[in-house]
């Protein structure tokens, strides 16, 4: 999948996305903050990438970890700073929400702590029922144990 926008490209191509800019991203990051470029690459690898593009540059990313039949999860959705106010993460999950391999799934998933009227343009809600959600969470997980 590519979508062009002027000088901007979303890509679903493995090939195209700039690992170490999605690092330096997600390791200063509020929800993978001291992530390591080794951990992103096999997130990245075992998902379904998109990239955004300005010409050349990565300014932006998402990736839905996926079965490719039932279900999805969106996670890491960024756009660097520079490039917010402009549409540009609203075309991104856009695009995300386009893909043939990811229509027609019975649920997806995300976690935001910010980002909520983004995603419910797209449908997204609270939990329905969630009661019956359980997770192991480990939000220091990438950080250095003193």
């Amino acid at each position: 999948m590519d979508s062009r926008r002027g000088t901007f490209r979303v890509s679903s191509d493995f090939a195209a996305v700039d690992i170490d800019a999605v690092h330096a991203f997600l390791t200063a990051s509020y929800w993978a903050h001291g992530i390591s470029r080794e951990v992103v690459a096999r997130s990245i690898a075992g998902s379904l990438p998109f990239s955004l593009f300005d010409g050349d540059a990565q300014v932006g990313f998402g990736r839905v970890v996926t079965d490719r039949a039932t279900f999805g999860y969106l996670a890491d959705i960024y756009v660097l700073d520079r490039y917010r106010g402009h549409g540009l993460g609203t075309w991104l999950v856009e695009c995300i929400m386009a893909h043939p391999e990811l229509r027609g799934l019975r649920r997806l998933g995300l976690v935001t702590q910010d980002a909520h009227r983004l995603y419910a343009k797209f449908g997204f809600t609270s939990l329905a029922v969630p009661e019956c959600h359980m997770e192991i969470h480990r939000p220091r997980l990438y950080q250095p144990r003193p």
